[in-house]
């Protein structure tokens, strides 16, 4: 496994994927906490390196979590006015001019940023359903969907 460094990313989707390449190490790996923050300061480098000399004035080392870790670093590249926008944008998503994998993956990429939603299962459905093109969502309906796999496989 050859984890990735993190230079510094103005974009929270980059962040965001480099967070959870390395959640997906940790977890095949089954590291610790302290293992996962110390592995994780590691690979910061650059701009990030210096944000995390700053940021680790106010973070005890010795008893720091990944959670911890992460709520730090998602206040630095997932500052509130981001979120805020991202959920705006998920709430407002349409197909429009999309194709249906296209919206799948911007819903896909989306929704996490609404947890509201994307933990409620029939919110979920409810809201993906209602960003499709009414015409494909028509044809969706037909079979009664019951599941996002389900619906996802008939609009295609």
């Amino acid at each position: 496994m050859n984890p990735e460094d993190f230079y510094d990313n103005t974009d929270p989707f980059v962040a965001e994927v480099w967070i959870r390449s390395l959640e997906v190490i940790f977890r095949y790996m089954d590291m610790a906490d302290a293992d996962r923050v110390r592995g994780t300061i590691y690979l910061l480098k650059g701009d990030a390196s210096l944000w995390w000399e700053e940021a680790e004035q106010g973070v005890n080392l010795a008893t720091s979590t990944w959670k911890g870790f992460k709520r730090v670093f998602y206040d630095k590249y997932f500052r509130s006015d981001v979120c805020s926008r991202l959920k705006r944008e998920f709430i407002s998503l349409r197909q429009g001019d999309f194709a249906v994998v296209e919206f799948v993956q911007k819903f896909d990429r989306d929704c996490h940023f609404v947890p509201l939603i994307s933990k409620d299962v029939a919110e979920n459905l409810r809201h993906f359903l209602d960003g499709l093109r009414p015409t494909i969502r028509q044809d969706v309906m037909l079979v009664d969907p019951t599941d996002y796999t389900t619906v996802v496989a008939r609009s295609y």
